[in-house]
């Protein structure tokens, strides 16, 4: 049986529902929410906030150009296929990927991880899944960096270099602070800290 986490409600699904079909369910019944399935758990998360999508805008503008010169791809809310369970897919908030990432299809909308630089997720309500499962996921499939903008604690975690099913290297950086995106990237460039957190104000 699956089980929908939206923030404090848990609903229960038709048992006759598979995973798959219950998330495509409740894509089309909660509009603007973002579907996932992690780890075999359906998960439900609303719509962002203004800082969240002015952290999201302000990246684009400026890894965007960047990313674009060295012929990689910044792209939101893109699926991706994950390793970890035969349903399991992610939607980053935010990722670098190759340019050719549309020969890499695997299904609904979800993409092979192979084609993905880095991700990075802006917390919201489900800052738990971000920290954890999250983090397992990403480093199962082998994304070579995976940056969090954890509003919860107040700091940003970088990491870095997948190897076994974990990420070896996890940097957390504080307010007040910068941190270059790490070569294995692609795309020069400092980042700051209070401007993923907060947005795009100084």
């Amino acid at each position: 049986m699956a089980v929908i986490q939206h923030e404090e409600q848990v609903t229960t699904v038709q048992s006759e529902l598979t995973i798959g079909e219950a998330a495509e369910q409740a894509a089309r019944s909660l509009p603007g929410h973002r579907v996932e399935i992690l780890q075999g758990r359906l998960t439900v998360t609303p719509p962002a906030d203004v800082a969240h999508a002015l952290a999201l805008s302000w990246l684009g503008e400026e890894f965007g150009a960047g990313a674009r010169k060295v012929g990689l791809r910044l792209v939101q809310a893109v699926g991706l296929w994950l390793p970890t369970g035969p349903d399991d897919y992610a939607i980053p908030d935010l990722s670098v990927v190759e340019a050719d990432i549309r020969d890499a299809h695997v299904m609904k909308n979800c993409y092979a991880p192979h084609v993905f630089r880095l991700v990075l997720e802006v917390t919201s309500t489900n800052w738990a899944d971000d920290l954890g499962p999250k983090v397992e996921d990403y480093a199962q499939a082998g994304i070579p960096v995976y940056v969090v903008a954890d509003r919860k604690h107040d700091q940003v975690l970088v990491c870095t270099d997948p190897r076994g099913g974990e990420y070896r290297n996890r940097t957390p950086h504080k307010r007040g602070t910068s941190f270059t995106v790490p070569d294995v990237v692609g795309v020069e460039m400092e980042l700051s800290v209070d401007r993923l957190l907060d947005g795009d104000e100084d």
